[in-house]
């Protein structure tokens, strides 16, 4: 089964030819060359593939986009502001190694027994927050250098 990862959301339509504003936590500047597709959240876990015509570097968080069939401003107008997610595969090729959103799928540990899976990172100004599935139900687990543990 393909596995996705969230990469940030389409912020704002950008001109009156369709092209929208890509808001990401990659952690570097990208255009996100050779990237065929991105997948935007329809609803509730329901993914749709958007075909890239065209990306170009706006700044280190934001990339203007152009998406097959979204040629109208009334129509990127839609798909604002909707969450965008990447497949495994590719969220690896393009998410800086050193950002904190390269923690998705990583297994959270807590004095050796495994609280599950980092869903999603939330990146604050002065805190980082990982979302896993404990007990069945979404919790907020603050990171913090002190809290993280070192390589012996």
């Amino acid at each position: 089964m393909i596995q996705y990862f969230k990469i940030g959301k389409l912020a704002a339509s950008h001109g009156l030819k369709g092209e929208l504003i890509l808001e990401h936590s990659l952690g570097k500047k990208t255009s996100l060359k050779g990237l065929e597709a991105i997948f935007v959240e329809d609803k509730k876990d329901s993914l749709l593939p958007y075909f890239i015509t065209a990306a170009k570097i706006k700044n280190e968080k934001e990339i203007y986009i152009q998406l097959e069939g979204i040629d109208t401003k009334e129509a990127a107008r839609m798909l604002t502001p909707k969450e965008v997610w990447l497949t495994e595969e590719n969220f690896k090729k393009y998410a800086a190694k050193s950002s904190a959103i390269s923690l998705l799928g990583f297994s959270l540990i807590n004095e050796g027994a495994d609280l599950g899976e980092i869903i999603e990172v939330i990146e604050q100004p002065h805190q980082i927050l990982c979302t896993i599935l404990l007990y069945g139900k979404e919790a907020l687990i603050p990171l913090h250098q002190d809290s993280l543990g070192k390589n012996r």
